[in-house]
């Protein structure tokens, strides 16, 4: 039933917290906000599939939940100075590694930006990219945006305890230049290892996920890409 001020009356309404049903030769759209199907993977690549299924569920983690509430107001001049002076931004390239050209890639991307844009309150610049090459299995996903953070280690404590990826071997790890918290750990999505980065400080957050890596091999990088990705002045 429609209710006073609906955008679209005569448009019937759907229980809140039902989810579409998959759509034929797509994706289901489990696990992505707001039940948006992803683009179909390409038929001649299963690897292909298995990445964009990987890149929804990392993006539920980044996006969704406690991460709507990264940035509150907070009366602290310091802090505020900090998320002022910082930005994130998505290089052309990432370690040495180009952005990925597959449209099914990038689809998955720009759909990620325009979620964290949306969710993510009092943001200043966002960030979301992948990189490498899926056929060398050299394959990293950023997600990130910039803005007032009241808790860093909060923000970390719920990117690791999300229920969308199972994580072990979890441990703090140096931050970089850049200060901050940082964790890096150990995951796996449809028998795909993947190294998880992500960082918080004052004036950003973000994660940085390799595919077909370790949190070890991750954490080698870590500081390196972040570096790229977050610019403060």
């Amino acid at each position: 039933m429609s209710q006073p001020g609906d955008p679209y009356p005569n448009q019937p309404q759907q229980p809140y917290g039902e989810q579409p049903a998959p759509q034929q030769g797509g994706y289901p759209p489990a696990g992505q906000p707001y039940g948006a199907p992803l683009p179909p993977a390409p038929k001649k690549s299963k690897t292909g599939k298995i990445v964009l299924i990987v890149l929804a569920v990392v993006l539920v983690l980044c996006c969704g939940g406690g991460a709507i509430t990264w940035f509150a107001v907070k009366d602290d001049v310091s802090d505020a100075v900090e998320a002022t002076n910082t930005r994130v931004t998505a290089p052309a390239t990432l370690a040495g590694r180009p952005k990925a050209t597959e449209p099914e890639l990038q689809a998955v991307v720009d759909g990620m930006i325009a979620e964290m844009k949306s969710t993510v309150q009092n943001e200043t610049s966002t960030a979301g990219a992948v990189y490498g090459d899926p056929a060398k299995k050299d394959l990293v996903m950023i997600a990130a945006a910039s803005g007032l953070v009241t808790d860093p280690k909060k923000e970390l404590d719920e990117a690791f305890s999300g229920p969308d990826l199972t994580m072990s071997n979890v441990a703090a790890v140096d931050p970089g230049p850049l200060g901050g918290e940082a964790r890096c750990g150990d995951s796996e999505s449809e028998g795909i290892k993947l190294g998880i980065c992500a960082w918080a400080d004052k004036g950003s957050v973000g994660m940085i996920v390799m595919y077909f890596k370790t949190g070890a091999q991750a954490k080698a990088e870590f500081v390196t890409m972040r570096g790229q990705i977050e610019q403060r002045s």
